[in-house]
């Protein structure tokens, strides 16, 4: 658990720290596919550890949680769904529309994938999860995942997918929300139905 609390710099941080996952993600993806000789995989480990090394002579202990800005508000950059200094995070950038809903339009590359050329079904469940907790979620009252059912209509390709979600009803503590995700095609491929529980709720 992160104990070290600080405030952030929104501006400063994605002017510094997003170029930097940026080029982990790259890594990733390079490191997936590459086919260079073993000499060369060796020069680039070798490189990988000092890099390691020079960022790991300062930080912070445990997650980074979510941190207040000097803004007034927070970030959660270490989210693995939203986080801007996650390289693992794809990330997601939830637009609101006029009818309560929340979408996305992300690229899945060769990191997400599950079966050969398609992405993995446990980051299909992620974003979903993440998508519907969006929705269910009010200022100060944040909403956590109750239950979450997924049903994978059909195999979602790697490269450009939408996403959305949209509340259902409330009911109390309770928030039913829906939502899906479709391939470049606009072909639904996952949906989800979830209960998401606002402990401050009445």
């Amino acid at each position: 658990m992160n104990n070290e609390t600080r405030v952030v710099d929104v501006d400063r941080g994605e002017a510094v720290f997003a170029p930097l996952t940026r080029s982990v993600q790259q890594l990733i993806d390079a490191t997936i596919r590459t086919e260079v000789d073993e000499d060369t995989v060796v020069e680039a480990r070798a490189l990988i550890e000092r890099a390691t090394e020079l960022l790991a002579a300062q930080q912070i202990s445990g997650s980074f949680g979510v941190q207040p800005t000097t803004d007034g508000g927070t970030v959660a950059w270490g989210n693995v769904a939203i986080g801007l200094r996650n390289p693992v995070a794809p990330p997601l950038v939830l637009h609101d529309d006029a009818d309560g809903s929340v979408y996305t339009d992300i690229d899945l590359g060769a990191a997400y994938e599950g079966p050969p050329g398609h992405v993995h079904g446990g980051v299909c469940a992620l974003i979903l999860d993440h998508m519907l907790g969006a929705t269910a979620h009010q200022p100060g009252n944040p909403a956590f995942t109750g239950t979450l059912t997924v049903r994978y209509v059909r195999p979602t390709r790697l490269g450009r997918i939408h996403t959305e979600a949209r509340v259902e009803r409330h009911e109390g503590i309770k928030t039913f929300a829906v939502g899906h995700i479709a391939d470049a095609d606009g072909v639904v491929t996952v949906e989800a139905h979830g209960v998401f529980i606002r402990p401050g709720a009445r």
